[in-house]
């Protein structure tokens, strides 16, 4: 196991109606701004339930945060932010919601330009006003980690940046909220949570045992209980199954001590912003293509990931390991999530706009070995065809 630091301070309220607590999260004091996407949270009375939890403070809100959430957008809300005088910002949404919020809450306390605190991937960022999250889409991590990505529309960059100012000082999870998401949504997060896991589970052996079997724990439990909300949409015990697992995917806890290939979160960026594809989608598509293509560097652990998840018998490592593939593509099918660029209407014909818009940001040298070359990405896109 390599050496690690480990610090969490995001404080997670689990369970049936804990929105009503939010008013004692937030001092008295602050003024807040509700930061919201589209009109689901109205529709469905989270929007009227956070209003009611926050009577007792001075609010505003702010809506229409885009799903890959459009820095024009969001420096639309930093100026509300400052005209208004907030000083507490309430993410109420997925993924995109919180990490446009969590790109508000910087900017809003940065004097330069503020794509600056995106292209250095938040190295600049010095303070940050105060996040809290009410999550409604179990996916990306984003309610329990100092992470954002956001996209600039005009030029279709999207990027990540990472700041400990970010970080949310409170996420309330109520698997009730997840209920009324469309299919597409609910498939998306789960396969989104599930390649998290992966990404930090399948490069090499480092005798990291406790990691490994939280990783595997976690794959478990969302390929046990993915299939079962797209039929039974009010499981709550899957639901809440679910966005735990989520949570703990991209918490921090599974990178400690190991080593991490983000090369398919990285490509899939990429394609997301030039093309707009679902980033969960994106994924599908890329990590088994990855996995082709670096089979020598990753067979033990495909192998271990197929006994272990998928109940592969013993037999060589590389046809343990190939098997594995094929056992996670399938379950991303019966999920609904198609693994192939061609299934979005994508051909050889993006290769060169993405690689060039990963040489743009930097991004030469992927993968936990570093070796995947802008060159090697072009072969990778092939087999993903």
């Amino acid at each position: 196991m390599q050496n690690f630091i480990f610090h969490n301070p995001a404080k997670i309220i689990f369970g049936h109606d804990q929105i009503s607590s939010i008013g004692n999260e937030i001092p008295g004091d602050k003024t807040v701004m509700i930061v919201y996407g589209g009109g689901s949270v109205n529709r469905n009375g989270t929007l009227k339930k956070v209003r009611d939890s926050l009577k007792n403070h001075t609010v505003y809100e702010f809506g229409g945060v885009q799903a890959n959430p459009h820095y024009e957008t969001l420096m639309e809300a930093v100026a509300l932010v400052k005209d208004k005088g907030v000083n507490f910002l309430l993410a109420v949404g997925g993924g995109s919601v919180i990490d446009g919020t969590k790109f508000v809450a910087a900017a809003a306390c940065y004097d330069g330009d503020a794509w600056d605190i995106v292209k250095s991937y938040g190295s600049v960022v010095k303070r940050a006003l105060p996040v809290g999250c009410v999550l409604t889409i179990a996916a990306t991590g984003s309610e329990m980690n100092n992470v954002a990505v956001v996209t600039k529309a005009e030029t279709k960059d999207k990027l990540f940046f990472a700041s400990p100012y970010v970080m949310p000082q409170f996420s309330v999870l109520e698997p009730e909220l997840t209920f009324t998401l469309p299919p597409n949504q609910t498939a998306n997060g789960v396969v989104d949570a599930f390649v998290h896991v992966l990404e930090q589970y399948v490069t090499y052996p480092v005798n990291a045992k406790v990691q490994d079997r939280l990783a595997e724990g976690l794959l478990n439990t969302l390929k046990e209980e993915g299939p079962k909300v797209l039929t039974d949409t009010e499981d709550y015990d899957a639901r809440a199954n679910i966005m735990w697992a989520a949570t703990m995917a991209l918490n921090g806890l599974l990178s400690t001590g190991t080593p991490a290939d983000w090369a398919s979160h990285l490509i899939g960026q990429e394609i997301t912003g030039l093309y707009g594809l679902d980033h969960a989608r994106t994924l599908a598509v890329m990590i088994p293509a990855i996995w082709k293509y670096a089979l020598a560097d990753k067979k033990q652990k495909l192998a271990q990931y197929g006994e272990r998840v998928w109940d592969i018998p013993a037999s060589d490592t590389e046809t343990m390991a190939l098997q594995a593939i094929d056992a996670t593509v399938a379950f991303f099918e019966t999920m609904g999530v198609k693994t192939r660029l061609s299934d979005y209407g994508l051909g050889d014909d993006i290769i060169p706009a993405v690689t060039n818009k990963l040489k743009e940001h930097g991004h030469v040298a992927l993968g936990e070995h570093a070796n995947i070359t802008t060159e090697k990405v072009e072969e990778i896109l092939k087999l993903a065809l």
